[in-house]
Protein backbone atom coordinates (compact mmCIF):
# COMPACT_ATOMS: atom_id res chain seq x y z
CA UNK A 1 0.00 0.00 0.00
CA UNK A 2 1.61 3.00 -0.99
CA UNK A 3 2.02 5.81 1.63
CA UNK A 4 2.60 8.84 -1.18
CA UNK A 5 0.25 11.15 -2.65
CA UNK A 6 0.13 11.06 -6.64
CA UNK A 7 0.66 15.31 -6.20
CA UNK A 8 0.83 17.29 -3.13
CA UNK A 9 1.27 16.48 0.53
CA UNK A 10 -0.72 13.79 2.67
CA UNK A 11 -2.19 14.99 5.53
CA UNK A 12 -0.83 14.33 9.18
CA UNK A 13 -4.05 12.06 9.55
CA UNK A 14 -3.42 10.02 6.56
CA UNK A 15 -2.07 6.64 6.81
CA UNK A 16 -2.29 5.67 3.18
CA UNK A 17 -3.41 6.30 -0.35
CA UNK A 18 -4.75 3.90 -2.80
CA UNK A 19 -2.78 2.48 -5.36
CA UNK A 20 -5.76 2.00 -7.74
CA UNK A 21 -8.29 3.59 -6.09
CA UNK A 22 -6.04 7.17 -5.28
CA UNK A 23 -8.64 7.43 -2.05
CA UNK A 24 -7.08 8.90 1.24
CA UNK A 25 -7.40 6.63 4.02
CA UNK A 26 -7.46 7.65 7.79
CA UNK A 27 -8.26 5.97 11.04
CA UNK A 28 -11.82 6.90 12.02
CA UNK A 29 -12.63 9.62 14.77
CA UNK A 30 -15.57 10.29 16.25
CA UNK A 31 -15.93 12.58 14.10
CA UNK A 32 -16.85 10.58 11.12
CA UNK A 33 -19.77 8.39 12.77
CA UNK A 34 -22.71 9.83 11.82
CA UNK A 35 -21.57 9.78 8.09
CA UNK A 36 -20.48 6.22 8.56
CA UNK A 37 -23.92 5.55 9.96
CA UNK A 38 -25.61 6.75 6.76
CA UNK A 39 -22.83 4.98 4.51
CA UNK A 40 -23.59 1.31 6.19
CA UNK A 41 -27.34 2.31 5.49
CA UNK A 42 -26.99 3.21 1.68
CA UNK A 43 -24.07 0.02 1.23
CA UNK A 44 -26.43 -2.57 2.52
CA UNK A 45 -30.32 -1.07 1.97
CA UNK A 46 -31.25 -4.95 2.01
CA UNK A 47 -29.49 -6.16 5.35
CA UNK A 48 -31.72 -5.72 8.64
CA UNK A 49 -30.24 -2.12 10.55
CA UNK A 50 -29.68 -4.32 13.83
CA UNK A 51 -27.08 -6.00 12.06
CA UNK A 52 -25.06 -2.92 10.75
CA UNK A 53 -22.91 -0.70 12.82
CA UNK A 54 -25.28 2.78 14.03
CA UNK A 55 -23.39 5.59 15.11
CA UNK A 56 -23.81 4.68 18.98
CA UNK A 57 -21.05 1.42 18.32
CA UNK A 58 -18.96 3.26 16.17
CA UNK A 59 -18.36 5.88 18.93
CA UNK A 60 -17.55 3.36 21.22
CA UNK A 61 -15.19 1.76 18.77
CA UNK A 62 -13.66 5.01 17.61
CA UNK A 63 -12.79 5.50 21.45
CA UNK A 64 -11.49 2.15 22.21
CA UNK A 65 -10.04 0.81 19.01
CA UNK A 66 -9.25 3.81 16.47
CA UNK A 67 -5.68 1.99 15.23
CA UNK A 68 -7.93 -0.81 13.54
CA UNK A 69 -9.88 1.20 11.04
CA UNK A 70 -9.81 2.16 8.00
CA UNK A 71 -11.77 5.09 6.53
CA UNK A 72 -11.97 6.05 3.15
CA UNK A 73 -12.04 9.27 1.24
CA UNK A 74 -12.62 10.35 -2.02
CA UNK A 75 -10.74 14.15 -2.76
CA UNK A 76 -8.50 16.16 -0.17
CA UNK A 77 -11.56 17.60 1.36
CA UNK A 78 -12.95 14.53 3.02
CA UNK A 79 -16.41 15.03 4.47
CA UNK A 80 -17.46 12.30 2.63
CA UNK A 81 -16.48 8.70 3.70
CA UNK A 82 -16.79 6.48 0.71
CA UNK A 83 -15.19 2.89 2.01
CA UNK A 84 -14.80 1.25 5.60
CA UNK A 85 -12.80 -1.32 7.20
CA UNK A 86 -13.43 -2.52 10.88
CA UNK A 87 -12.36 -4.50 13.68
CA UNK A 88 -11.61 -5.58 16.49
CA UNK A 89 -9.06 -7.79 18.95
CA UNK A 90 -10.40 -10.63 19.99
CA UNK A 91 -9.38 -14.33 21.28
CA UNK A 92 -10.46 -17.27 18.57
CA UNK A 93 -11.32 -20.65 19.28
CA UNK A 94 -10.46 -22.79 16.18
CA UNK A 95 -11.33 -26.21 18.15
CA UNK A 96 -15.00 -24.35 18.12
CA UNK A 97 -15.18 -21.89 15.45
CA UNK A 98 -19.11 -21.82 15.23
CA UNK A 99 -20.05 -18.30 16.44
CA UNK A 100 -22.83 -15.82 15.12
CA UNK A 101 -21.79 -12.00 15.28
CA UNK A 102 -24.96 -10.52 17.47
CA UNK A 103 -23.40 -12.89 20.37
CA UNK A 104 -19.89 -13.13 19.86
CA UNK A 105 -18.48 -10.30 21.55
CA UNK A 106 -20.83 -10.70 24.38
CA UNK A 107 -18.07 -11.44 27.23
CA UNK A 108 -15.24 -8.80 25.79
CA UNK A 109 -14.19 -6.15 28.55
CA UNK A 110 -15.36 -3.42 26.81
CA UNK A 111 -18.99 -2.58 25.24
CA UNK A 112 -17.26 -1.90 21.29
CA UNK A 113 -16.46 -5.55 21.81
CA UNK A 114 -12.18 -4.60 21.54
CA UNK A 115 -9.73 -6.98 24.13
CA UNK A 116 -6.85 -5.06 24.03
CA UNK A 117 -5.16 -8.12 25.26
CA UNK A 118 -6.28 -10.40 22.58
CA UNK A 119 -4.26 -11.97 20.29
CA UNK A 120 -6.59 -11.82 16.68
CA UNK A 121 -8.43 -8.95 14.73
CA UNK A 122 -11.84 -10.18 14.03
CA UNK A 123 -13.03 -7.87 10.94
CA UNK A 124 -17.02 -6.88 12.10
CA UNK A 125 -17.49 -5.06 8.89
CA UNK A 126 -16.08 -3.70 5.25
CA UNK A 127 -17.97 -1.39 3.22
CA UNK A 128 -17.78 0.47 0.20
CA UNK A 129 -20.36 2.58 -1.21
CA UNK A 130 -22.37 1.52 -4.11
CA UNK A 131 -20.96 3.89 -6.38
CA UNK A 132 -17.19 2.98 -5.90
CA UNK A 133 -16.95 -1.03 -6.21
CA UNK A 134 -15.29 -2.76 -9.23
CA UNK A 135 -12.25 0.08 -8.15
CA UNK A 136 -9.78 -2.05 -6.13
CA UNK A 137 -10.96 -0.76 -2.60
CA UNK A 138 -12.03 -3.83 -1.00
CA UNK A 139 -8.17 -5.03 -1.68
CA UNK A 140 -6.50 -1.95 -0.60
CA UNK A 141 -9.19 -2.88 2.66
CA UNK A 142 -7.86 -6.26 3.23
CA UNK A 143 -3.97 -4.91 2.69
CA UNK A 144 -4.60 -2.59 5.07
CA UNK A 145 -5.90 -4.12 7.83
CA UNK A 146 -3.73 -6.98 7.48
CA UNK A 147 -1.11 -4.09 7.89
CA UNK A 148 -3.10 -3.09 11.06
CA UNK A 149 -1.96 -7.06 12.33
CA UNK A 150 1.43 -6.41 11.58
CA UNK A 151 1.94 -3.19 12.76
CA UNK A 152 0.39 -4.20 16.01
CA UNK A 153 1.59 -8.06 16.13
CA UNK A 154 -1.72 -9.21 15.58
CA UNK A 155 -1.78 -13.04 15.00
CA UNK A 156 -4.21 -12.38 11.76
CA UNK A 157 -7.36 -11.72 10.33
CA UNK A 158 -10.63 -13.86 11.53
CA UNK A 159 -14.57 -12.96 9.84
CA UNK A 160 -17.28 -14.11 9.09
CA UNK A 161 -17.89 -13.76 5.46
CA UNK A 162 -20.83 -13.85 3.38
CA UNK A 163 -21.48 -16.32 0.75
CA UNK A 164 -23.98 -15.04 -2.07
CA UNK A 165 -23.62 -17.62 -4.36
CA UNK A 166 -24.74 -20.31 -2.16
CA UNK A 167 -28.22 -18.91 -2.73
CA UNK A 168 -27.57 -20.88 -5.91
CA UNK A 169 -27.07 -24.50 -4.59
CA UNK A 170 -28.47 -24.29 -1.04
CA UNK A 171 -30.98 -26.92 -2.82
CA UNK A 172 -28.37 -29.38 -3.70
CA UNK A 173 -25.28 -29.78 -1.11
CA UNK A 174 -24.22 -28.30 2.06
CA UNK A 175 -23.05 -24.65 3.50
CA UNK A 176 -19.94 -26.72 3.94
CA UNK A 177 -19.53 -28.17 0.89
CA UNK A 178 -20.42 -25.27 -0.65
CA UNK A 179 -17.48 -23.53 0.89
CA UNK A 180 -15.45 -26.83 0.31
CA UNK A 181 -16.35 -26.66 -3.77
CA UNK A 182 -15.74 -22.71 -3.54
CA UNK A 183 -12.10 -23.16 -1.66
CA UNK A 184 -11.25 -26.01 -4.20
CA UNK A 185 -12.34 -24.14 -7.35
CA UNK A 186 -14.93 -25.84 -8.92
CA UNK A 187 -17.60 -23.30 -7.78
CA UNK A 188 -16.95 -19.36 -7.91
CA UNK A 189 -18.46 -17.27 -4.83
CA UNK A 190 -18.17 -13.58 -5.88
CA UNK A 191 -17.13 -13.00 -2.25
CA UNK A 192 -15.33 -15.95 -1.26
CA UNK A 193 -13.35 -16.12 -3.98
CA UNK A 194 -11.92 -12.95 -3.92
CA UNK A 195 -11.00 -13.28 -0.14
CA UNK A 196 -9.69 -16.34 -1.10
CA UNK A 197 -7.40 -14.58 -3.65
CA UNK A 198 -6.28 -12.33 -1.12
CA UNK A 199 -4.75 -15.02 0.84
CA UNK A 200 -7.42 -16.02 3.17
CA UNK A 201 -8.36 -19.65 4.04
CA UNK A 202 -12.21 -20.67 4.40
CA UNK A 203 -11.98 -23.87 6.84
CA UNK A 204 -16.04 -24.02 7.36
CA UNK A 205 -19.50 -22.56 6.76
CA UNK A 206 -20.43 -20.54 10.01
CA UNK A 207 -24.53 -21.81 10.89
CA UNK A 208 -26.95 -18.55 12.21
CA UNK A 209 -23.58 -16.22 11.46
CA UNK A 210 -26.16 -13.43 10.47
CA UNK A 211 -29.80 -12.53 9.19
CA UNK A 212 -29.61 -13.71 5.49
CA UNK A 213 -32.15 -15.41 3.86
CA UNK A 214 -31.38 -16.47 0.83
CA UNK A 215 -28.33 -18.07 2.19
CA UNK A 216 -30.70 -19.85 4.90
CA UNK A 217 -28.16 -17.25 7.53
CA UNK A 218 -24.90 -19.29 6.73
CA UNK A 219 -21.43 -17.44 6.01
CA UNK A 220 -18.11 -18.84 5.73
CA UNK A 221 -15.10 -18.40 8.37
CA UNK A 222 -12.32 -16.72 6.60
CA UNK A 223 -8.91 -16.56 8.09
CA UNK A 224 -5.23 -14.65 7.33
CA UNK A 225 -2.82 -15.80 9.30
CA UNK A 226 0.32 -13.17 10.16
CA UNK A 227 3.63 -14.52 8.90
CA UNK A 228 5.58 -11.52 11.08
CA UNK A 229 3.35 -13.03 13.56
CA UNK A 230 5.39 -12.99 17.22
CA UNK A 231 3.42 -14.79 19.96
CA UNK A 232 3.42 -13.21 23.66
CA UNK A 233 2.77 -14.07 26.75
CA UNK A 234 -0.71 -12.42 26.83
CA UNK A 235 -1.42 -12.44 23.56
CA UNK A 236 -0.37 -16.81 23.31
Amino acid sequence: MSSEPSQGELPDDVVAVGPKSGLQYTRMTEAMCAKLEELELEAFPTADPADLYDEAELLLLANDFPEGSVIGFDGSGRTEPVAVGLGVRTHFDFDNPQHNLKTFFDDAPTESGDDPDAPWYYGTDIVVRPSYRRRGIGKELYDLRKEVCVDLNLAGIVAGGVIPGFVDHKHSMTADEYVAKVVAGELYDPTLTFQLENGFEAPCALADYIKDPEVDDYASLIVWRNPQYTPTEAGS
